[in-house]
């Protein structure tokens, strides 16, 4: 008879909310990234219009619930990556998850900024009337047409790396850290 090896052990995993904020926060931004790309070649019509309300509404909402992730990560430490992770590839998704953060409350921010600075208030919901950011400016909304896109750009760029790393470690490494952030994975 031979001994069997130990099993591995299954990874520490991230808490039901912070798996909860982080799914919904990526399925709003997956439906928000093609939304704006959509409506932005739109002539003006009542449609657009209805897009571009739809499009503030859903970008607020992650706003919100981006900070919520973040001040439920500041009192819930996520799980450590597995030792086999090598230190470059620690510090890189620490950096990787840092400028995430950054350009989730950024593009939101950047978007109430152009709405205000275009003289079109955002009233979240249709219920809520948030106040402008910045007085009227056209020349600078113009400009922050551009920094909104530039922010998305590079946030699309990011998450492609992002989940890149995930599906590797995944089916390359097999080191289980994509297992930490899917709700459906066994907790053995």
């Amino acid at each position: 008879m031979t001994p069997q090896s130990p099993k591995p052990r299954a990874p520490a995993r991230y808490s039901g909310p912070a798996m909860l904020l982080h799914w919904l926060i990526a399925v709003l931004i997956f439906g928000l990234f093609p939304l704006g790309l959509y409506m932005s070649e739109l002539a003006l019509s009542p449609r657009k219009i209805e897009l571009v309300s739809w499009h503030k509404w859903f970008g607020i909402t992650v706003l919100l619930l981006v900070v919520l992730r973040i001040v439920w990560r500041v009192g819930h430490r996520p799980p450590p990556l597995p030792a086999s992770v090598p230190r470059w590839q620690v510090g890189a998704a620490h950096a990787l998850h840092g400028l995430l953060y950054l350009l989730i409350l950024a593009i939101p921010l950047s978007g109430w900024a152009l709405s205000s600075a275009a003289g079109v208030p955002v009233v979240w919901w249709g219920v809520l009337p948030l106040p402008s950011l910045l007085a009227p400016d056209h020349a600078l909304a113009h400009r922050l047409v551009e920094v909104h896109e530039w922010l998305n750009f590079t946030m699309a760029a990011l998450v492609v790396a992002h989940v890149g790393a995930a599906l590797k470690h995944q089916f390359v490494d097999r080191d289980g850290v994509l297992l930490r952030m899917l709700p459906i994975a066994s907790k053995e």
